[in-house]
């Protein structure tokens, strides 16, 4: 057995090489090729031939019909990719090869191209923009759009997508999300709010990578439009009303007054205003119904169900309160509120009068107004002019109230506003009677407006003469001494009016009309101006000229503020009186021309006994004018007289130190000596001098005087 065995392998591996010769030799009489699946890339161009195919000296080898079409080539005996491949297009290629011996198939081969997927491809969604609509009472957390209708599609089969969405309104993002990364489903997150927020736009975004770095990455974008769609929660609303958190409105409560004994025609007039309600979904805001569901005692009135004016249908005999609770309710009927409206039946006093704001009004038309100009108040012209006549004590009267002009038709009342009827061509002042009406009370009340046709007059400051029923003016108007009353003069167009007395500012006498010259409040404005400017003008010629003759007093006076103090010396020799007189001291003697007078000042530091010559500051100083501390009264012998002066005097009598008038020039220092002794004892008691026998003929001839 072990003989045998040992035997096998040779045996086995004869076999295997007689068994495999007749193999080889088959293959060289038959087509074959060296691989059949190949595996390529999609868009890659290839250019290689794809295998080299054996072939018979007497067979050919041909594509077989169930070839890819046009995706390959035989060029001699080898397979060529004719196209580039696309594995979105085709993902397996197949060739069929077939080798003929003339007209007969010996040989069928079939080669595969299997294209292998790249990320080539950007996904895309099937719209570019898509718009919905979204009921505001939508519940948190439903789904708004569906992941079917937002969903991108990616030729690139293997592709897993991400899903981003973008806010491009402010604070979209906190009232919708996606769903999922991969599922882009749109839900809502937060309760809506059409008053917050109506529309919101959104980019969603997809991409066909996780990480938008990666390459190849490829991404896709669309926009969304959400339309928020106002649903009915709030009931109607009445206004005026506040609002406690924004949204919430407190119904306002309104307010009115009747009187007693009569019937008013017209709607009352309430505060705040009149009734009126509103849907509070604005969005919506759907018709509002009004009725009176309480409170209407004896149904004394009545609302109108569409505009919600209330009015009286009958009369209140006596005083008393009604609480009327009015309803407002939407037109679907599905929502209503109910607020209250309370009426003051008052009693109307009898012995109370209208009132005009003004006792006169003044007004101003541009010459060559057009018919229905409306006139401008006179003090100011941007405004119109406004006739108004009130109840003081009924004021809730005050919109029954009309008004008319009863004596020129020139003019008309259009309410409280003043219309021209006729176009104005001449220049002149009218005065017309406004009568105003109370058409619940027929209270009557009348006052004047004076229209001026020119606007370019300042008004008139006085008050015309109150003109009396008729368009005539009462006698009893105050004239001006020295002209008489005008009589009442007929318009043009047919109506009457008094003309103002001549001493009427605007008449024909002060700041007269009758010549058709007129100044407004901007010519006089003008004037006052240029008038100011000449003014200011001729204060700064006046201020130059003194300037030019008595600066360099203001000078002089300038440079003794500003120098410091002088050293004092006490004057041991010349010792005044202990008890000075303070008599007044007498009028100055006339000065020279080259000293000019200077007003009184602090007496002088004494004048020191060393004979130097004098520094700036000292002769600066002489220029100090006597004080009465230094310069007695008279000719008292105790008198005490100043020794500083600027000129020789020719009293005698007393010491002086004299300086020249120019502070620069050289000092010229003459002492001055007593020729008696009364003199002497007056001065400086006891103090000798030297005597000269030289004359100055600047002092006098009897005076005596010494150089130092």
């Amino acid at each position: 057995m072990g003989a045998p065995a040992l035997l096998w392998p040779p045996l086995l591996l004869v076999l295997m090489l007689f068994g495999q010769l007749p193999v080889t030799l088959a293959q060289s009489e038959v087509c074959y090729v060296n691989e059949t699946i190949f595996q390529v890339e999609e868009n890659k161009n290839v250019t290689e031939p794809l295998v080299d195919i054996y072939v018979p000296k007497d067979q050919e080898v041909v594509l077989g019909p169930l070839s890819t079409p046009f995706a390959f080539r035989i060029l001699g005996n080898q397979l060529f990719l004719n196209v580039t491949p696309d594995y979105e297009e085709t993902p397996l290629l197949e060739a069929q090869l077939e080798c003929r011996k003339g007209n007969t198939v010996v040989t069928q081969l079939r080669v595969f191209v299997a294209v292998l997927d790249v990320n080539d491809n950007a996904p895309e969604f099937s719209f570019t923009t898509k718009e919905q609509d979204v009921a505001e009472d939508t519940k948190v957390n439903t789904v708004v759009i569906p992941e079917a209708d937002l969903q991108a599609t990616d030729r690139d089969k293997d592709d897993i997508l991400y899903y981003t969405l973008l806010e491009v309104t402010p604070g979209a993002s906190s009232f919708f999300s996606l769903m999922g990364v991969n599922r882009p489903a749109l839900k809502l997150d937060r309760s809506l709010d059409f008053l917050k927020m109506r529309n919101m736009t959104f980019q969603l975004l997809v991409r066909d990578t996780w990480e938008d770095k990666v390459e190849p990455s490829h991404t896709a974008s669309a926009t969304l439009v959400l339309n928020v769609v106002p649903a009915d929660l709030r009931p109607p609303w009445f206004l005026p009303c506040s609002f406690s958190d924004g949204y919430i409105c407190i119904d306002a409560q309104y307010r009115g007054v009747v009187p007693t004994g009569h019937r008013l025609p017209f709607p009352l007039i309430l505060q705040p205003g009149p009734i009126y309600a509103v849907d509070g979904d604005q969005g919506i805001n759907i018709d509002i119904i009004y009725s009176i569901i309480g409170g209407n005692t004896n149904d004394t009135f009545t609302i109108n169900a569409d505009s919600g004016n209330l009015t009286m249908a009958k009369s209140v005999s006596s005083p008393m309160t009604f609480i009327l609770l009015v309803k407002a309710e939407q037109a679907d009927l599905a929502r209503y509120s109910v607020t209250q409206a309370t009426v003051e039946a008052r009693a109307v006093n009898g012995n109370h009068t209208l009132q005009f704001t003004q006792r006169l009004y003044r007004g101003m038309v541009e010459l060559g107004s057009g018919a229905y100009t409306a006139v401008k108040d006179a003090a100011s012209p941007f405004k119109l002019l406004r006739i108004q006549a009130v109840d003081p004590d009924f004021p809730d009267f005050n919109s029954a109230i009309t008004h008319r002009i009863t004596n020129c038709s020139e003019f008309t009342m259009d309410g409280d506003i003043v219309l021209t009827t006729v176009a104005l061509e001449q220049a002149r002042v009218f005065y017309a009677e406004v009568e105003a009406i109370s058409t619940v009370t027929q209270l009557t009340a009348t006052t004047v407006a004076e229209i001026r046709v020119s606007g370019l007059e300042p008004p008139s400051t006085e008050s015309p003469p109150s003109p009396e029923p008729g368009g005539t003016t009462s006698s009893t108007a105050s004239e001006v001494p020295g002209t008489s009353q005008r009589p009442t003069s007929t318009s043009s167009a047919g109506g009457t009016g008094p003309l103002p007395p001549s001493g009427i500012p605007g008449e024909d006498g002060i700041g007269g009309d009758s010549d058709g010259q007129h100044f407004s409040t901007v010519d006089m404005a003008v004037l006052g101006g240029v008038l100011g400017a000449l003014l200011l003008l001729a204060l700064i010629c006046l201020g130059i000229l003194i300037h030019k003759h008595y600066g360099h007093r203001f000078h002089c006076c300038s440079g003794k503020a500003a120098e410091g103090k002088m050293s004092s010396f006490d004057n041991q020799a010349f010792l005044s009186d202990p008890k000075p007189s303070w008599d007044p001291t007498p009028d100055p003697e006339p000065e020279s021309d080259l000293a000019p007078a200077e007003p009184p000042s602090a007496p002088p530091s004494p004048v020191p006994t060393v004979p130097a010559p004098p520094s700036p500051q000292t002769l600066s100083r002489s220029h100090a004018p006597e004080s009465p501390t230094a310069a007695g009264a008279g000719d008292s012998p105790s008198a005490v007289r100043s020794i500083l002066t600027k000129e020789r005097r020719p009293e005698s009598g007393y010491k002086a130190v004299w300086f020249g008038e120019d502070i620069g020039a050289e000092a010229d220092v003459v002492v001055l000596n007593a020729p008696t002794a009364e003199a002497d004892g007056a001065g400086d008691g006891g103090e000798g001098s030297d005597d000269e026998d030289d004359t100055d003929p600047n002092v006098g001839p009897q005076q005596d005087y010494t150089y130092i």
